[in-house]
């Protein structure tokens, strides 16, 4: 999906703010910690945090069906 090697972590967290969010039901804290380990990970990768962001999403959001 992305060139940008994601941690299980912050794909995990990407992943529950996105169904919280089509839930309805996306909280402050959830919000807050996705962009926190964005930022941190756009920094330790050296990439804009806006970059990896929408990379993230673009992984979490368009991944191939599990079964």
């Amino acid at each position: 999906m992305s060139d940008i090697e994601f941690p299980d972590d912050l794909i995990a967290l990407e992943r529950t703010a996105w169904e919280e969010l089509q839930a309805g039901r996306l909280t402050v804290a959830a919000a807050t910690a996705v962009q926190d380990a964005i930022t941190a990970h756009a920094e330790a990768v050296g990439m804009s945090r806006y970059d990896v962001e929408m990379a993230l999403k673009k992984t979490v959001r368009h991944a191939p069906a599990e079964g």
